[in-house]
């Protein structure tokens, strides 16, 4: 199954579960989307859902915002992350709009990036829940998981940027924005940071991750962690302090000192040292 497959299988299935693929983010217009999403950086949605009412009543629109300043923004804002920063850019990202843009959130990615707060995926994630953008798939941390754990992308797209043009190569344009909601609340609700729920995934037929995690020798029994912390099963020797190596896909694995084999058991679970590859950003 080449990539494009992949996709198709995985979009197919994430629709039969995920029947209303759109934003978590509480929002009633273009404004209160943007604000919404520039405080959900590096935050969850939940928690920004439980600031935006009280900013929205002490900020209904643009224009006071605009007229705000950052230490008035931020007692509202303080549970999010990064709060002092965020109110700086909220400010400043209200009166650049006020006073260069005619009060009107600009339309495209390429002008929303010019805001304070706003980069990339922030400008994708407005155009196109906004704006209906067709050049949008915004990349965050769970699409960027999702894509390298399923094999959507080649192992070398380690970037938000590179895990963006290889998704947009593969899905058809028109599907773009339903792609990002789809693999957003995947990874949200489904293949975790983690724990992935890999027993209840409905990509799990076609899911790289997935085939490498079956493929882990099973834990052993009959250990005796007396005699060491480690057990190798190539040369079955006990240690307690272990070489290290990394493995074709550039993970750092523990190894036996004595023969250099990866194939070791912790003593005290039985379970492999072996680790599965994994995608954070």
């Amino acid at each position: 199954m080449n990539r494009r497959e992949r996709a198709r299988f995985t979009l197919e299935a994430l629709r039969k579960v995920i029947p209303k693929p759109e934003t978590e983010l509480r929002y009633e217009d273009v404004y209160q989307l943007l604000v919404a999403v520039i405080l959900s950086a590096q935050c969850t949605d939940e928690r920004v859902n439980k600031v935006t009412p009280a900013f929205f009543e002490a900020f209904p629109t643009l224009e006071a915002l605009a007229e705000a300043t950052p230490e008035q923004v931020y007692p509202l804002i303080r549970s999010v992350s990064y709060p002092n920063n965020k109110a700086k850019h909220l400010v400043a990202m209200a009166r650049m709009v006020r006073d260069e843009f005619g009060g009107e959130i600009p339309r495209t990615i390429k002008e929303l990036q010019r805001l304070p707060g706003v980069g990339r995926k922030t400008a994708q994630v407005v155009a196109s829940v906004a704006f209906d953008s067709r050049e949008a798939l915004p990349v965050d941390t769970h699409v960027f998981r999702v894509a390298n754990r399923i094999g959507l992308v080649t192992e070398d797209a380690d970037t938000p940027l590179k895990v963006e043009r290889q998704l947009k190569r593969i899905i058809p344009r028109e599907q773009w924005g339903e792609a990002h909601h789809l693999l957003i609340l995947h990874g949200r609700y489904t293949c975790t940071a983690r724990h992935p729920k890999c027993e209840q995934c409905p990509v799990r037929p076609v899911c790289k991750y997935f085939a490498r995690v079956q493929r882990l020798p099973p834990p052993m029994t009959g250990l005796d962690p007396k005699r060491g912390a480690y057990y190798c099963k190539t040369c079955g020797r006990y240690f307690d302090t272990p070489a290290h190596r990394t493995d074709r896909y550039g993970v750092e694995q523990i190894a036996c000192p004595h023969c250099g084999s990866m194939n070791v058991f912790d003593t005290k679970t039985g379970k492999t040292t072996k680790k599965v590859k994994d995608y954070r950003v």
